[in-house]
């Protein structure tokens, strides 16, 4: 099985894990992504790949603790393993000389847009990165994408660090001000996508929006990703998970999204409560 061979938190909920898997290390491209599954009852979830090391042979995740199977994962720590960690799966993400481009990303989409932004930049493109947070200590990876971009703009929502706002302000600057622009990608929550999708229709901008929906197989057996893409049909995990942002149907994905928010919702409050049994099982050991 994976090994974690190191774990590091990068803010409140947010954590990183390098883990063994020299397959993966030597193979994965720019906006591929693994599927993992934490023990023999979890469920399976795909999480992109942040970084790897063929020659260590680890690949690097980051993952926000937003429901049980994140929070289970949260708990582990190096030298455990993984039970399942299945990957590169996805197309990767495009990377050829288009110009001038933009890079977004958001909360944990920072982690997911700073390989792309490092392939561009090595293919010959000048790129701008805008990254954003709710509030300053949530704000990842921001040293690292300063080495991947030629320009950085920081913006947080509370104003706390950066620029006071969403990342869409600046983006919405630079094409008032007719900057050029030859591409947008953007990595994060769904309606940041939606808005940056919305400012770019109008002059046209190539806009590539990375889709993370409820996932099962990774294969497109299963039809759990299910996404629709200019009227299509499409499955994120074999047809993405990057696409053409002013065709998807937001609306939709987000719908698709809720679909098992109340089952969540107690799965998680089961979680939480187990874990705080098992805290006053441990203090009473302690005491004894």
């Amino acid at each position: 099985m994976p090994r974690i061979v190191e774990k590091e938190v990068l803010a409140p909920g947010i954590k990183k894990f390098v883990v063994e898997h020299p397959l993966i290390a030597r193979k994965r491209q720019p906006g591929q992504f693994v599927i993992l599954r934490v023990h023999e009852k979890g469920e399976r979830f795909p999480l992109t790949i942040a970084d790897s090391d063929p020659e260590r042979g680890t690949v690097t995740i980051v993952v926000q603790e937003v429901g049980r199977s994140t929070m289970e994962l949260g708990l582990k720590e190096a030298g455990e393993n993984i039970l399942d960690f299945v990957g590169p799966l996805g197309k990767p993400t495009p990377i050829e000389k288009y110009g001038n481009v933009v890079c977004i990303g958001g909360g944990v989409g920072v982690a997911e847009i700073l390989p792309v932004a490092s392939a561009l930049k090595q293919a010959g493109n000048h790129v701008v990165g805008i990254i954003g947070a709710r509030t300053r200590e949530l704000l990842i990876f921001e040293e690292e994408m300063r080495q991947a971009c030629h320009e950085l703009i920081v913006c947080t929502d509370d104003g706390t660090y950066g620029v006071h706002g969403f990342v869409t302000s600046p983006l919405k600057e630079m094409i008032e001000r007719g900057d050029t622009i030859d591409h947008v990608f953007c990595i994060g929550p769904v309606l940041m996508m939606r808005a940056v999708a919305e400012l770019t229709r109008g002059p046209a901008i190539p806009t590539s929006v990375s889709l993370n929906p409820i996932m099962v197989d990774g294969t497109g057996m299963c039809g759990a990703c299910r996404v629709t893409v200019g009227g299509v049909t499409k499955f994120a995990c074999v047809d993405g998970p990057d696409f053409d942002a002013h065709e998807v149907d937001f609306d939709l994905l987000i719908k698709r999204l809720q679909q098992y928010r109340d089952e969540e919702k107690i799965s998680l409050e089961l979680f939480k409560k187990k874990l705080g049994n098992m805290a006053v099982e441990s203090s009473q050991a302690v005491a004894n």
